[in-house]
């Protein structure tokens, strides 16, 4: 799993960052790697990324989230 690009737009401004930092302990600069990254089973799919999400972009789970086969052509 991993974030859908809506996911990733929504949370990607300065209030979803500073959720992001505050609800995972973790730097400004830690968010903008993992964000561009967005890599398949990553930090940002764990259950305290999800519920910030969720709770900061007003999305479902199902509009977060995309299943990605891993080693399939991404």
């Amino acid at each position: 799993m991993k974030l859908t690009n809506k996911a990733l737009e929504s949370i990607n401004t300065k209030r979803g960052r500073l959720a992001l930092m505050t609800a995972m302990d973790f730097s400004e600069q830690w968010v903008f790697r993992v964000l561009k990254a967005n890599k398949v089973n990553g930090p940002l799919t764990t259950a305290t990324a999800l519920k910030v999400i969720e709770q900061e972009t007003g999305l479902t789970q199902e509009d977060i989230l995309e299943n990605v086969v891993e080693g399939a052509a991404r």
